[in-house]
């Protein structure tokens, strides 16, 4: 892409406080994007070739929403954790495989998405994400987790089609709490899998009793 384009870019991201370049195989975070520092409220750099975020990103004080879904990210710097004001991140189909330590910095962090990714473990560093309302979207991988028995997911915004069927049918999970999202229990019940829950559930369940 020419520098007349980034350009052109950064001068409406100025006016409209939007950086949206998506799809155009950039390899590296543009680095023109630090004249904006206090403009930005929205990035968007999904559908590049991006395989790494410069510590750069931790001056972006005022951004509110970044989007860099099918990059090639392996990691994310520490910086990251600066963004005070940050409400939505969205790292789907990226190379993750874990989070930065300061995670939980994130405090207005709202939404955030990673599926698709090669994330281990649920991170811990959620926890301490106070306002985290909404998980938009259940990686298959999760059910792959040997000792997760417990899954809470109540009140997002799940529609049933985003949970895997494997978390019925092939997790140890015994206890899938999903009450208050976009779709009925019963529906849930109708899912192939759901038996083979029950079992878990009701094996469970004896052992408490």
């Amino acid at each position: 892409m020419g520098n007349s384009a980034l350009k052109a870019h950064l001068e409406t991201a100025q006016k409209t406080g939007v950086f949206q370049l998506t799809g155009k195989g950039l390899t590296e975070f543009p680095e023109d994007l630090q004249k904006l520092t206090s403009n930005l409220r929205t990035i968007d750099l999904s559908n590049n070739k991006i395989e790494a975020l410069p510590p750069l990103i931790g001056k972006f004080s005022f951004l509110k929403s970044l989007v860099l879904n099918n990059n090639k990210l392996t990691a994310l710097p520490e910086e990251l954790c600066k963004l005070k004001k940050l409400e939505t991140l969205h790292l789907n189909g990226n190379h993750l495989r874990q989070l930065p330590a300061a995670f939980g910095q994130l405090s207005a962090l709202k939404t955030l998405s990673l599926s698709g990714n090669q994330l281990r473990t649920v991170p811990t560093q959620l926890c301490g994400l106070r306002h985290l309302d909404v998980i938009s979207q259940i990686s298959v991988q999760i059910s792959h987790c040997p000792r997760l028995k417990v899954l809470r997911l109540e009140e997002n915004c799940l529609e049933l089609s985003m949970l895997p069927q494997s978390i019925l049918s092939d997790s140890q999970i015994s206890l899938l709490a999903v009450e208050g999202n976009l779709f009925e229990i019963k529906k849930l019940r109708e899912l192939e899998g759901y038996d083979k829950y029950m079992e878990r559930f009701t094996a469970t369940k004896k052992k408490f009793a």
